[in-house]
Parts: structure tokens; sequence; C-alpha cells
């Protein structure tokens, strides 16, 4: 079982990218925030505290998330691996991940960090909230967004620096000069 933690700031590109890596590698995507969202579509309680919480730029409790990962995982406990799309966003998150991972007897084996500057993901953010429709994609909730990436989830990176699992993928270009980047750092970790 092959896994993938797929990390960068709102905007940078970890769902398309996510989207080509599921396909070429086998992989299932899980996104936190798909997983949220259905949660909020289905209108349980989960997703009546995420959706107020989301509305605010802010996280959904850890313990939540990790039991909507760990379900997931269970449910397609065959799959030849995962792609972990939008978490972990903090140290905890990633520690409460290898500990979830490790009780299955598997564990992250690269985390691909893709950088796009400022200016680009705002830009990604606004032009994708004009078709989306999510309410968490006007200036003043990207603003806040990519200011608590910074201050909460950057340490990550340093986090899975420190296990040698760190790869930093140049996000700008054209996405398949990303999945270019991608699939290259990929096909060396993966044998």
């Amino acid at each position: 079982m092959f896994n993938i933690v797929i990390f960068g700031a709102p905007g940078s590109g970890k769902g398309t990218q996510s989207d080509f890596l599921v396909k070429k590698y086998n992989l299932i995507h899980l996104s936190t925030g798909d997983l949220l969202r259905a949660e909020i579509a289905a209108g349980s309680e989960l997703g009546k505290l995420a959706d107020g919480l989301i509305a605010k730029g802010e996280f959904v409790p850890d313990n939540l998330i990790i039991d909507l990962l760990a379900n997931a995982i269970d449910k397609n406990s065959g799959a030849s691996g995962f792609i972990f799309d939008g978490f972990p966003r903090t140290v905890v998150q990633a520690g409460a991940l290898d500990e979830m991972l490790t009780k299955r007897g598997m564990q992250v084996d690269i985390m691909l960090n893709i950088a796009v500057d400022n200016n680009e993901l705002v830009a990604r953010l606004l032009n994708r909230g004009k078709t989306s429709g999510r309410s968490d994609d006007n200036l003043e909730i990207i603003q806040q967004r990519l200011r608590t990436y910074e201050e909460k989830t950057m340490p990550v990176i340093a986090y899975y620096d420190k296990q040698g699992k760190n790869t930093p993928i140049q996000g700008m270009g054209t996405m398949d000069e990303v999945l270019a980047r991608i699939t290259n750092a990929v096909d060396k970790v993966k044998k």
C-alpha cells in the first residue's frame, strides 16, 4: 500500500493533481474537504458544526477528521493506497494520522509539498469562487485561510522533513508541468 499526503496552501492545486494521481497510481483520494462537504450536505450534526467553522475559515476538530478518515480507509481496505488531501493541517494532526495508519499497518510514504506564491493563490481561489459557489472562496475568507495556513499548517513541513518524507514541488506552471514534477517525485519513492 502506498500513501501520499498532498500538501499546499488553499488553491495550490492539491485536488486537481490528486485526480491525476488517483488514475495514474490507482489510489483513493481522501479529501477532508469532500468528506466534510458530504456531511454538510447530509445535514448531520458533524456537518452543521463543520459548516459554521468552515464559513469562518476555521478548522474542524482533529478527532472528528481522524474518525472520518479512519472510516473511509476501513471501507476501502483493499485499496492500493490513499492520497490524503487537506489533512494533516497541523503537527498534532500529522501525529494522529501516523498513529491511525500505524494501527492499520500503514504509513505515509511521501508528502508532496506544492508551493505556489500568495498572489497566484488568491487569484486562483477568487476564480474558483466564481464557478464553485463555495462560500469560502471570497477575498476576506481567502486571506484568513492563507494566514491560518502560514501560522498553523506550515509547521507540518518540518514534521515530515524529520521523517525524510517532505518533497517540495514547484506548483507554478501548467497543470501538466506540475504533474510531471509530482510523478517524477512519486516514482522515485514508489517501488
